[in-house]
């Protein structure tokens, strides 16, 4: 029961650290700073891989027989990868849009 719960706070941790990520990289792309914002969403594309990995390991050990009780933590976990992988995605196009922002506004002032 132990390693199953330091297994679910493991993927919150990794989902976690993908959202932050995220964020971070959206923050650094209002400021034009696309160097930090591309190596963020690399580090949130890399927590949420292992946060996924963990994930599958837990989806094959449950064989879709209800061999791992789910509870509460383990919803919670749940519920933070998806938002995490959602936050990403939207992120990434956020970040486009800003480059695109800035793109046209070079064209128009020159």
């Amino acid at each position: 029961m132990q390693e199953m719960e330091s297994t679910v706070m493991e993927l919150i941790i990794h989902a976690g650290e993908a959202r932050s990520s995220s964020m971070q990289a959206l923050q650094a792309a209002r400021k034009h700073n696309w160097q930090e914002a591309d190596a963020l969403l690399a580090s949130a594309r890399d927590a949420a891989r292992e946060a996924h990995k963990i994930q599958t390991a837990l989806i094959g050990a449950d064989e879709g027989c209800g061999k791992i009780p789910v509870n509460l933590i383990m919803v919670h976990a749940q519920d933070h990868l998806m938002n995490a992988m959602l936050c990403r995605d939207l992120v990434e196009e956020l970040i486009y849009l800003h480059r695109q922002v800035q793109a046209l506004s070079k064209t128009h002032v020159q």
